[in-house]
């Protein structure tokens, strides 16, 4: 019986709407979204907010895209 009740004292990481919110934006942008479509869709009268404040680009994204970027040359 332990057993089974453990799983509800173990810790869930917490994910709220926001933090969906911030992912959809992420994923988007690295899709290759138009970003003025992106930023209407998100609901941001200002297009920085949507690639300065929701998109998170991490390292290996700009090394993908710059290997994009070569292989079309």
């Amino acid at each position: 019986m332990a057993k089974h009740n453990r799983i509800y004292k173990e810790q869930l990481p917490k994910i709220t709407p926001h933090v969906c919110r911030h992912t959809y934006c992420s994923n988007m942008a690295k899709s290759g979204m138009n970003p003025k479509t992106l930023q209407y869709i998100m609901g941001h009268s200002d297009i920085g907010v949507t690639l300065n404040t929701y998109t998170h680009i991490g390292f290996e994204d700009a090394q993908e895209e710059l290997q994009r970027v070569a292989n079309a040359e």
